[in-house]
């Protein structure tokens, strides 16, 4: 008697979820939507999070569910963005995940970009440019290269929108709920987890800056306050403590972007006359003075951080 098969084993996986979360954007979420539903690429399904919306959101994402089967729309009450994105995982059925923000849009082959991209070079992360970060390159690399690519944010950044993931990778791994800045923390544990990353660097992807972005601040840095800067030290330290331990033949490395990240907010606070951050200036400080001869010594730090500690520290 033959082994039996499960019978949907023979029904082709859907390709791709893509999942938003979309909170109080009514001005912005019809745009995203769009540009999502205008994809070349097909194979997909739309996961809408109406994040706790008090606005319209929620009732567009609605609408577009209608007209399209393709969109399923959950709506929850509001919470972090890590919970939002958890919610839209725990029901995505695609073999790859893609994320977009509600304020932001896609470039119309966008999807086929990083479906290709992966499929052609077996890799299980793809990851495209943005409107303001474009380069013709391609890089095809194992987790640690990219993620110290990661941390120099040349060619790409922490944010989720602009990668493809294979959605295994996170059968064992979650958004933190916790933070506002969750991608910081999770998404060198998703490179660390994956067996090739594969970049080509078009602008596929369209960020919309405003002042209710996010990560507005890390632009405006007039934004920035005292609990920003605590919550961002919080989750470096935690970022920085594990890839010591994931990857300790690079702990230079990994210490040199913690001392890179203090020195920098040392210097715009100082810049800015930030009084309120003057507890963690003192914190940093301390960090700073502690390891100053390891900073300025690591082969990674820059002329202009030297003389940075050397006007601070």
């Amino acid at each position: 008697m033959g082994e039996w098969k499960c019978p949907l084993e023979s029904v082709e996986r859907l390709k791709v979820s893509v999942i938003m979360l979309t909170c109080n954007r009514e001005a912005m979420v019809s745009r995203a939507i769009e540009s999502v539903l205008k994809q070349t690429f097909t194979d997909f399904e739309y996961i809408i999070v109406n994040n706790g919306s008090t606005d319209k959101s929620g009732f567009i994402a609605d609408e577009y569910a209608r007209t399209d089967h393709r969109i399923q729309v959950i709506h929850r009450e509001n919470g972090s963005i890590g919970h939002g994105r958890n919610a839209g995982l725990n029901v995505a059925k695609g073999e790859y995940i893609a994320f977009v923000d509600d304020d932001d849009y896609c470039e119309a082959d966008f999807l086929e970009h990083l479906y290709n991209l992966a499929a052609d070079n077996e890799a299980e992360i793809s990851i495209c440019g943005t409107s303001d970060k474009t380069f013709d390159e391609k890089h095809i690399m194992k987790p640690e290269e990219a993620i110290i690519y990661l941390l120099w944010r040349k060619y790409y950044n922490t944010g989720f929108p602009t990668k493809l993931i294979k959605r295994h990778l996170f059968n064992h791994l979650r958004f933190p709920e916790n933070t506002r800045y969750d991608d910081i923390y999770l998404m060198p544990k998703i490179l660390a987890n994956a067996n090739l990353i594969a970049y080509h660097g078009l602008g596929k992807y369209v960020v919309f800056r405003h002042e209710n972005n996010n990560s507005a601040w890390t632009s405006n840095h007039s934004l920035l306050t005292a609990d920003i800067l605590d919550e961002y030290l919080r989750v470096y330290y935690e970022r920085t403590n594990w890839l010591c331990e994931a990857f300790p033949e690079s702990i230079e490395t990994w210490q040199y972007f913690m001392w890179s990240f203090m020195i920098s907010m040392v210097e715009k606070i100082n810049r800015l006359g930030i009084i309120e951050c003057e507890a963690l200036l003192n914190n940093m400080l301390n960090e700073l003075q502690t390891h100053r001869d390891n900073f300025i010594n690591n082969p990674n730090t820059k002329e202009f951080e030297k003389k940075w500690i050397e006007a601070f520290i």
